[in-house]
């Protein structure tokens, strides 16, 4: 029997109450290991920061003319949008450290215990997901500072758990991705280069309406333009629907297709 057979055999053993413990101590533990290194929480505290604060007073004053308004318009206009910029930039930290841990041997000593293989990586993204509330906090906080106000509460929720859903669906991907390429270097470059383009071509910064027509018609199905959309609409009022269930569509679609392959990827990983 191959290695490979032998482990899903030993995986499809562990019953489903077994996996939930595993996943927990696996979560106690990366929590312990970020308690540890406080600088590995240096992306999820500052990034929102430097962000918010640089579109803001940079492009906050001439895309709020665009906008019919000034600063304050814009601010009204991007800290709804940036929420799923914090959601792609965890999901691309996940891939990356999920590789490290591979090439220190981290992962060696996880697939040597008798554990389910997917309670690894379901406490990868369950960390990820509680950086990721984090740096979406402190993005509200300094949105609010700013000036960004704040009309429903309960669609600010909506909106943080629509960003936290379509960031978990993005994390099986970068997760496939830190399996797959060799090291942490590559990982965060292929994530550049998927994250740049669909970032600013997209509404998440400003409108699409100036834009190119090709242009435009990538943002029309960006599902990041739908996110931001959605967000504003749940945050500051305005259409809500259609965006809300293209991007649940987007989330559910993706994780259908790739959790199951970086899972397979991971249980048979040399």
């Amino acid at each position: 029997m191959s290695a490979a057979t032998t482990v899903t055999t030993t995986d499809a053993r562990i019953p489903l109450r077994a996996h939930l413990r595993h996943t927990g101590a696996l979560v106690r533990r990366n929590l312990l290991w970020v308690r540890q290194n406080p600088e590995s929480m240096f992306d999820a505290i500052l990034m929102p920061i430097v962000f918010t604060l640089l579109f803001v007073y940079v492009f906050g004053g001439s895309i709020g003319q665009a906008l019919g308004g000034g600063q304050d318009d814009y601010v009204q206009y991007v800290v709804p949008g940036m929420m799923a910029m914090m959601g792609m930039s965890m999901a691309m930290s996940v891939g990356t450290g999920f590789n490290q841990d591979f090439n220190t041997g981290v992962m060696d000593r996880f697939r040597s215990l008798p554990i389910g293989r997917g309670s690894v990586l379901f406490a990868k993204i369950a960390v990820e997901l509680l950086r990721m509330l984090v740096a979406t906090a402190i993005m509200l906080v300094v949105g609010v500072l700013v000036g960004f106000d704040i009309t429903s509460w309960g669609g600010l929720l909506a909106a943080v758990a629509l960003a936290a859903l379509f960031a978990t669906a993005l994390m099986w991907v970068f997760l496939t991705l830190g399996v797959v390429l060799q090291n942490a270097q590559s990982v965060q470059a292929m994530g550049f280069l998927v994250l740049m383009p669909l970032q600013f071509g997209s509404s998440i910064f400003a409108p699409t309406e100036s834009m190119p027509g090709w242009l435009q018609s990538f943002t029309d199905v960006n599902p990041l333009s739908s996110l931001a959309d959605a967000a504003r609409g749940l945050m500051v009022g305005g259409p809500v629907a259609h965006d809300l269930w293209v991007t649940v569509a987007w989330s559910v679609g993706i994780t259908a297709v790739m959790a199951p392959i970086a899972i397979h990827k991971f249980r048979t990983k040399s």
